[in-house]
């Protein structure tokens, strides 16, 4: 019996030294042999699958030993499938990374639906954007009678947003009628910002809110010649350059109360390209990974690459995102309440 102990102990050994090797291994010699699965939180082709892909073109050359990243893409949910992989399945030892949808921290603090993760607990890299050069932009017609924002609030004028269920324009109309107490009417049901485009050429609706590179790649024509007017921005701390006359959601915000839910609100523009690996994996291997992250986001070739993409490339470190998410972890339930509150209804 206790030679059959003794085997079982030395096999159990023997099984255990590949897994300690592995993780004991110095990153040079690690990542010469391993690659790199990269995470795409997104379907193939979208605009954050491609900020994916420019991350795998790249990223490897900062790694000591090179490694080939491999895009895996996990779509659904939000971005929740993803992150749920991440967190409680992927390997644990520096071999897997995330980029990850900008509003999983802010899923994972509100308590959405199937979230199996604590944001503050992942391996963040850092972000490559945090919206510094954009604004997410409620506009009207220029023929529209609201000329500033206090207009907005005339009980007399009306204000149709169209807006895509579920996305980020229906999100912020709800919080400019519900919390900014701004006189709109959130008009919903559209597939894309396309036919909203239309509908408010048309007369059908009379604004939406939409990003300023959006607005800058599809219809420049009505940037150019004043055919749409900018009355709050979104997603900023400041008022964005060439936008100073437009007030912030922060700004209009009423109360305490009111700010914090606006900020919640924006919480995800600030994180808006996040890059994250698992929980726990080997110190090494982060401070590599780490390294790369900040070498890459400012290196020549990648940020050439970005700008011929149209990505806005204006990165947070790890440190400073960590710090931004401990602060946000701090919001209090009953503006977390209210928020999903916000979320689950239907105007």
């Amino acid at each position: 019996m206790k030679i059959s102990i003794a085997r079982l102990a030395l096999g159990l050994l023997v099984g255990l030294a590949p897994a300690s090797a592995s993780r004991a291994q110095p990153a040079p010699d690690f990542y010469a042999t391993h690659p790199i699965t990269l995470i795409s939180s997104f379907a193939a082709g979208g605009f954050n699958d491609l900020a994916t892909r420019l991350i795998a073109r790249h990223f490897g050359r900062f790694v000591p030993g090179d490694p080939n990243i491999i895009v895996k893409n996990m779509p659904g949910a939000g971005g929740i499938i993803a992150a749920n992989h991440l967190f409680q399945v992927a390997a644990r030892d520096g071999t897997v990374l995330g980029q990850l949808d900008r509003g999983v921290p802010q899923a994972g603090f509100r308590g959405a639906p199937n979230v199996k993760f604590d944001p503050l607990e992942f391996t963040w890299l850092g972000s490559l954007s945090t919206y510094a050069n954009e604004a997410c932009i409620l506009w009207v017609r220029k023929d529209h009678p609201a000329k500033t924002v206090a207009d907005l609030r005339n009980p007399k004028i009306q204000t149709r947003l169209g807006t895509i269920t579920g996305a980020t324009n229906h999100l912020l109309s709800k919080i400019s009628k519900k919390v900014l107490d701004l006189n709109v009417d959130v008009v919903t049901g559209y597939p894309g910002a396309g036919p909203i485009w239309i509908a408010l050429l048309n007369g059908e609706l009379d604004g939406q809110v939409i990003g300023t590179s959006s607005v800058e790649s599809s219809h420049p024509d009505l940037l150019q010649n004043g055919g749409i007017r900018p009355l709050v921005q979104f997603g900023r701390t400041t008022r964005m350059a060439g936008y100073e006359n437009v007030p912030t959601g922060v700004e209009l915000a009423k109360d305490e109360n009111a700010r914090a839910l606006v900020e919640f609100a924006e919480l995800p523009f600030l994180t808006s390209l996040p890059l994250a690996a698992p929980p726990n994996i080997p110190v090494e291997r982060y401070k590599t990974l780490d390294a790369a992250f900040q070498a890459m986001i400012i290196d020549p070739a990648f940020i050439a690459d970005a700008k011929q993409m149209r990505i806005e490339i204006s990165p947070i470190a790890a440190g400073p995102l960590n710090d931004l998410l401990r602060k946000y972890a701090k919001t209090s339930k009953s503006v977390i309440e209210q928020y999903n509150q916000i979320i689950d209804s239907d105007q």
